[in-house]
C-alpha cells in the first residue's frame, strides 16, 4: 500500500494518475452541454448505495471510471452559461493550478512550522485586500472557510469588545435582507434569540439608516448594549448595498462594532469603474470577503479582516504542543493565534495564483462584466409583461416573479412559480434559485458567470414561462 503514498518514488505515479484525472474533467467540461443532467435522489442514490467501500478497486482508472457514474455525470456544472441559481461562479485556471499544487504539498496553515512560506503568503494577501478596503497599518486577518465563519468571528470580536458580563444586554443589528448567519452566529455565541434586531430595508433593499438610528436609540434608553452593526455590501438575494457611510457615524456614535459583511460585493474592491459602491467600507472595524464568490475562486477562498489586528486575540489561545507563548516573543508567525480553526488548508494560494497570472485588473474586469450583464437583464424583465421584477441590481442578481395573463390567485401564481423553478431544474436546461418577498415566491438570476448572455436569460425566461403556462393550464382542466 505504500505505493499509494505521494513521494519522491511515486513522482511519476501521481503524474500519470493526476494528469488522467485532469484530462476526464476536462473532457466533461468540453462536453457539457447542460449545467445538469436532472437526476433525482432516487435516481442517483442505488448507483452510490451500490458501491461497496470495502472492495476497493485498486485501480485509479477503475476509480475513475466508476466516478463517472456517481458523479461527474450528474454534477451540477457552475461553468455553464445557463447556471444562474446561486452564487457559485466558474472558476479561473490559475486558480485550479494553484488547487493542485496546495493540494499535494498539503501544508497545514496554523503554524510557521508546518507551511513557512504559505504563511508569508498568506499574510501577503491579506496586507494586499486590506489595502484594497482602504484600512491602515495596524490592520490584519486571516483567510477562513466561508463567509459564515468570518461572520461568526467577527460577531466574537465585537462580543469581546463590548467589554461586558451581562451578555443578555447584548444587541446585534442588521438589515431584514441580511445573511442568516448572523443569527446564527448569535445563536453560537449565547446571545439569545432576542438578539439580533432586524432593520427594515428601504425599495432598493438598502438598510434604512432612520430606522437604525431610531432603534440604536432605543436601545441605549432601555440600558442595552449594541455591541455591532452588520452592513451588508451585496445581499444574497437582491446584491444590495447598505448605506455603508451612514451606517459607519452610527457606529461611531453609539460604540458599536461595525461589520461589513463583503461576502458577495467583495469582488467591487477589484472593479475600476465600480469601487466607489464600496465607499465607506474602511470605517468598519471588521469585513468579511469570499474570493469563491466574485472572485472567481475555487471553494474555499475567503477572510476576515479587521482594522485592528490586536482584536484578533480574542481568538487566540497557545498551547505547547503547537504556539507555545514563547513565539510571540520570538515573532515566529503562527495564523493559528488568529484563526477559528487549527488545521488550515492553504486557500490562498489559489488567489495567489490568480494575482500573479491575471492581476486584479483581470478580475475586476470579469466582476463587472457579470454586473452590466444583470442591468441587460434587468431591461429585459421590465420590458417583459409576463414578469415582475422587484429592483434595479447593484451587484448581479434580479429576483423576478411570473405573472400569468389571465386571472390567478397570488397562491396559484405562487405554485406556478415553484413549479416552473422545479421543472426547469428537473429538464436539465438551466438552474435558477428561488426566494421569497413579503411572503409571495419568486425566482431569483445570480449571475457570475462572464459567459452568459442576454441571449441565455431571455431564454431561460421564456423557459420558466412555459413550464409555468404548462402548470396553469393543467391546474385549470383538473379544476
Amino acid at each position: 500500500m505504500r505505493s499509494h503514498l505521494l513521494n519522491d518514488a511515486t513522482a511519476q505515479s501521481y503524474r500519470r494518475s493526476v494528469t488522467e484525472g485532469v484530462e476526464r474533467v476536462a473532457e466533461k467540461l468540453a462536453a457539457t452541454r447542460g449545467p445538469f443532467t436532472g437526476v433525482t435522489p432516487a435516481d442517483l442514490a442505488p448507483a452510490i448505495d451500490a458501491v461497496d467501500l470495502d472492495r476497493p478497486l485498486g485501480d485509479s482508472s477503475a476509480a475513475l471510471d466508476e466516478l463517472e457514474s456517481v458523479y461527474l455525470r450528474d454534477a451540477v456544472y457552475f461553468h455553464h452559461p445557463r447556471y444562474l441559481a446561486h452564487l457559485n461562479c466558474p472558476v479561473v485556471i490559475p486558480a485550479v493550478l494553484g488547487e493542485a499544487v496546495l493540494s499535494a504539498v498539503n501544508s497545514s496553515l496554523d503554524t510557521w512550522d508546518q507551511s513557512a512560506g504559505g504563511t508569508l503568503i498568506e499574510r501577503k494577501l491579506i496586507d494586499w485586500t486590506n489595502g484594497r478596503i482602504g484600512f491602515g497599518p495596524a490592520a490584519d486577518g486571516v483567510f477562513t472557510s466561508g463567509g459564515s465563519q468570518s461572520n461568526l468571528q467577527a460577531l466574537l470580536l465585537a462580543r469581546e469588545e463590548a467589554k461586558t458580563d451581562q451578555v443578555s444586554k447584548l444587541r446585534i443589528f442588521s438589515s431584514e435582507c441580511s445573511h442568516f448567519s448572523v443569527q446564527k452566529s448569535a445563536k453560537l455565541l449565547g446571545l439569545g434569540q432576542d438578539a439580533v434586531v432586524s432593520i427594515p430595508v428601504d425599495r432598493d433593499k438598502r438598510m434604512q439608516s432612520v430606522v437604525l438610528a431610531a432603534e440604536l436609540a432605543a436601545c441605549r434608553a432601555e440600558g442595552l448594549v449594541p455591541m455591532a452593526i452588520v452592513a451588508t455590501a451585496g445581499t444574497t438575494d437582491f446584491g444590495s448595498i447598505d448605506p455603508l457611510p451612514e451606517i459607519a457615524a452610527l457606529a461611531e456614535e453609539y460604540g458599536a462594532w461595525m461589520h461589513v459583511d463583503a461576502a458577495y460585493g467583495c469582488g467591487l474592491l477589484a472593479s475600476r469603474t465600480r469601487r466607489h459602491l464600496l465607499d465607506g467600507i474602511e470605517r468598519a472595524d471588521s469585513v468579511t470577503v469570499d474570493f469563491h464568490k466574485s472572485f472567481f475562486q475555487p471553494v474555499s477562498s475567503s477572510a476576515i479582516l479587521v482594522r485592528d489586528g490586536a482584536t484578533l486575540r480574542h481568538a487566540t489561545y497557545h498551547a505547547d504542543y503547537l504556539n507555545p507563548l514563547r513565539t510571540v516573543a520570538e515573532q515566529i508567525p503562527n495564523q493559528v493565534d488568529k484563526s477559528l480553526q487549527t488545521t488550515r488548508r492553504f486557500d490562498a494560494l489559489k488567489l495567489w495564483m490568480t494575482l500573479r497570472v491575471m492581476g486584479a485588473d483581470g478580475i475586476g474586469e470579469l466582476f463587472d462584466e457579470v454586473c452590466d450583464l444583470a442591468a441587460e437583464g434587468f431591461d429585459l424583465l421590465a420590458a417583459d409583461p409576463r414578469y415582475d421584477v422587484v429592483v434595479a441590481p447593484q451587484l448581479s442578481t434580479l429576483v423576478y416573479r411570473y405573472i400569468p395573463a389571465g386571472a390567478a390567485s397570488p397562491e396559484e401564481i405562487d405554485r406556478a412559480n415553484l413549479h416552473a423553478r422545479k421543472a426547469l431544474f428537473a429538464s436539465g436546461e438551466a438552474v435558477v434559485a428561488g426566494t421569497k418577498v413579503d411572503g409571495r415566491q419568486y425566482l431569483k438570476f445570480t449571475l457570475l458567470n462572464p459567459e452568459t448572455t442576454a441571449a441565455d436569460i431571455a431564454a431561460v425566461l421564456d423557459l420558466i414561462a412555459g413550464h409555468a403556462e404548462q402548470y396553469l393550464g393543467e391546474t385549470l382542466v383538473h379544476a
